[in-house]
């Protein structure tokens, strides 16, 4: 799994200081775009993108993949609702399509503090829409981590409240589905996380932008799952600063009759031991099992 390397704790600027975001988003970018644009400089894909206008969606196709191969993965990046733009966004995308195996495309969505929510989830709707025009259903996966895990399951509710068809499945990857802070992991794994190092809760109510933190495109744990969701897998580890929001969501996917897997890795951090561990290894084979087996249902 590609994840963001882990930072210093991080000094958010006051709400109102939009220079100061920008500019501690800025430096941010800088250096982790570099650092995962240099571990997949030489990875075997081509990239191409797609201009939506208010913002790009990049391509992922690795190479040999079969020109008939209409499997497609959206890949929804993660990096806290403010960072993980650009080269990052692009390089996430390229470690997803190294782990399905298949086509990716990776919305660059709009972020605070220019563009507060519904922004981001705008955009990954708008390349949803986009799929649902050049695939079946059934040949597309959605997946998202942390963040990008709220705004994948955000994305599924939005997409069925508003009558359109829902994926073979959703990956949902150390997912933040409470923006409200009430998880109780935010406390018990707080200092043992070695990637989330404090309160995220400032981010938060930048990308809020106002809104209700309880509403269900914001925190997708409150949402409706009776009315309809796709299969999906859940991954977490016994130190993720978000395992609580994981296991909260998988809980109230399984009450609604959701076919829902959880798998937590011991001691895994948020986003696990950043690929440099057997735990790692396992969760790769697990997602790769759940989307060939959904991808393949398709088929029968």
């Amino acid at each position: 799994m590609l994840a963001i390397p882990p930072m210093e704790k991080i000094e958010y600027p006051a709400l109102e200081d939009v220079d100061g975001w920008r500019a501690m988003i800025a430096a941010y970018e800088e250096t982790v775009g570099a650092i995962l644009g240099d571990r997949v400089s030489n990875a075997p894909v081509e990239t191409d993108e797609r201009d939506f206008g208010d913002f790009v969606a990049y391509m992922i196709t690795p190479i040999g993949l079969a020109d008939d191969d209409r499997r497609v993965y959206l890949d929804i990046h993660g990096g806290g609702f403010i960072n993980g733009a650009g080269e990052s966004c692009r390089a996430m995308g390229i470690g997803t399509a190294l782990r399905v195996g298949a086509r990716v495309w990776t919305p660059d969505y709009r972020m605070p503090p220019d563009h507060p929510f519904p922004a981001a989830l705008d955009d990954c709707m708008a390349v949803y829409r986009m799929l649902l025009g050049e695939r079946r259903p059934d040949e597309i996966i959605v997946g998202g981590a942390s963040a990008g895990g709220n705004l994948a399951a955000a994305l599924m509710l939005r997409a069925r409240d508003e009558g359109l068809a829902l994926p073979a499945a959703v990956v949902l990857l150390t997912p933040g589905s409470d923006l409200t802070g009430s998880s109780d992991s935010l406390q018990t794994n707080l200092g043992l996380d070695p990637l989330l190092r404090g309160d995220g809760m400032p981010a938060f109510l930048l990308y809020a932008g106002g809104r209700d933190l309880t509403d269900p495109y914001l925190s997708p744990v409150f949402g409706d799952f009776t009315k309809g969701f796709p299969p999906a897998i859940l991954t977490t580890g016994t130190r993720d600063l978000l395992l609580s929001d994981t296991v909260r969501l998988h809980r109230a996917l399984r009450a609604a009759g959701v076919p829902a897997e959880l798998h937590v890795t011991e001691a895994g951090g948020h986003g696990g031991f950043f690929g440099m561990a057997p735990e790692d290894e396992e969760i790769t084979r697990e997602i790769r099992r759940f989307v060939d087996a959904h991808w393949n249902a398709g088929d029968t």
